[in-house]
């Protein structure tokens, strides 16, 4: 039986004061199972993103509570929280931050100094099909490439969950579909929790679970119980 490695309770985020204070994300709930493929979907200012920094641990919440694999994230200090970002999130983000100095294989490698249990940075690479791009550099890979770089490196840490903000939204279709399996099978091979953030409601026909957000709020919430495969949704 699965467990809820998420929960979102009651959270609020504010920013700003008196006149100028604006609400980001107003009182919401929502739960993530263990192994879940998840998809939050709203357009621009819908508040997404805030919930994405606060599962991050990059932003705390006005009130309410984020608890992750049973432990309060929302409660933790700079320092539990630096360490919970390095040992139990792997995040993959638009524009790739790979080192440009630095090889496919050393990108990867950076866990190790991170992680103590880091996976093994060349089977990461063959896990996204770039065992034979080690030693090139990210000018000498297409933006494809470099995000599959990315997911390697996100993978190496071996996360509880991956949180992606919009992953393919840099990448022609045809790419973007590669690297959504790709994210699939880490979720229904090897059971990492993926949770990613998009305005692409194609992305969201197939995840197990879809959390709609708009001005803030939480629409409606789908747990897709049959999602299509990546190869049925017309992109």
């Amino acid at each position: 039986m699965s467990r809820k490695i998420v929960e979102f309770k009651d959270v609020l985020k504010e920013y700003g004061e008196g006149d100028g204070k604006q609400i980001a994300v107003n009182h919401i709930d929502f739960d993530i199972e263990e192994g879940e493929f998840v998809v939050i979907l709203g357009q621009s200012g819908a508040g997404k993103s805030t919930v994405l920094n606060m599962l991050g641990g990059m932003d705390k919440p006005t009130s309410g509570k984020v608890i992750v694999d049973d432990v309060e994230v929302s409660a933790m200090n700079d320092k539990q929280l630096s360490d919970y970002r390095a040992e139990k999130v792997g995040f993959i983000f638009q524009f790739y931050n790979l080192l440009p100095s630095l090889t496919a294989l050393e990108n990867v490698a950076l866990t190790k100094n991170i992680v103590k249990d880091a996976l093994n940075p060349m089977e990461m690479l063959e896990r996204v099909g770039l065992e034979n791009h080690a030693k090139k550099f990210p000018a000498q890979m297409s933006g494809g490439e470099q995000q599959r770089v990315s997911i390697a490196r996100a993978l190496a840490k071996n996360p509880k969950i991956i949180l992606g903000d919009e992953p393919t939204g840099a990448l022609d279709s045809e790419t973007g579909v590669m690297i959504l399996k790709l994210l699939i099978e880490m979720s229904e091979k090897y059971g990492n929790t993926v949770i990613l953030v998009t305005h692409n409601a194609d992305i969201a026909k197939c995840a197990n679970k879809v959390i709609r957000m708009k001005n803030g709020k939480i629409r409606e919430i789908v747990k897709n119980d049959a999602p299509l495969s990546v190869e049925e949704v017309e992109w």
